[in-house]
């Protein structure tokens, strides 16, 4: 059986993170203020992306928006999956979609975005391919709404030479990688580009930055 968390992170585009540790209170935090289902994962020791809760429904999205005002506020510290899930996605926030107040960054089979567009297919957000105007391309969903086709990738004819640490080592620097955070820019997934190498066909076991 397919665990809730392989599915979250494979949807959210991060198949490599780190299994996390269990959420920590700050000293600082009062835990009167946090809701009994964060406490249990506390008390637990469970992290956020083993939550029981069905996928997509009600109580998980508020898990997850609750777990992002709380990191953004220094209340908890997380760590691993869920601390890149909550800094490198947007996880737990929402925008609207054709007049439809939607969970962003969330597969839920697009939260039914096909009905909210007149039943007009949604490209897949978030999973690379090959071809477009570069070698690579990826759907990803814009801050005000809507949805962007990024390309990316080299087309002097150039091959990725992501199992080169060197080579790794150098384009990481050049381009700032560690720093790149915003996905509707190709320098995100360029940066990123091992993560997806068995999607996009590549011959890599490495799943860092470059």
């Amino acid at each position: 059986m397919i665990k809730l968390k392989d599915i979250l992170l494979e949807g959210l585009g991060c198949p490599t993170c780190t299994r996390p540790k269990a959420p920590l209170l700050t000293e600082s935090t009062n835990p009167e203020k946090i809701s009994p289902n964060m406490l249990y994962h506390v008390y637990q020791k469970l992290p956020i992306t083993e939550n029981t809760f069905r996928y997509g429904s009600e109580s998980f999205l508020d898990l997850w928006q609750e777990a992002r005002w709380l990191h953004e506020n220094k209340q908890i510290t997380f760590d691993g999956a869920d601390k890149q899930l909550l800094e490198e996605t947007e996880i737990g926030t929402f925008d609207f979609y054709n007049g439809k107040l939607v969970p962003i960054d969330l597969l839920l089979e697009e939260v039914d975005l096909e009905e909210a567009d007149k039943k007009k297919k949604t490209p897949p957000i978030g999973k690379p391919k090959r071809g477009g105007s570069k070698k690579f391309y990826v759907y990803v969903r814009k801050p005000g709404g809507g949805v962007k086709k990024v390309s990316f990738g080299d087309t002097t004819g150039l091959s990725a030479k992501i199992n080169n640490s060197k080579a790794r080592a150098a384009f990481s620097k050049r381009h700032d990688c560690p720093n790149k955070k915003d996905r509707t820019k190709a320098s995100y997934w360029s940066c990123r580009l091992p993560r997806y190498s068995k999607l996009l066909g590549l011959k890599s076991s490495y799943s860092g930055f470059w």
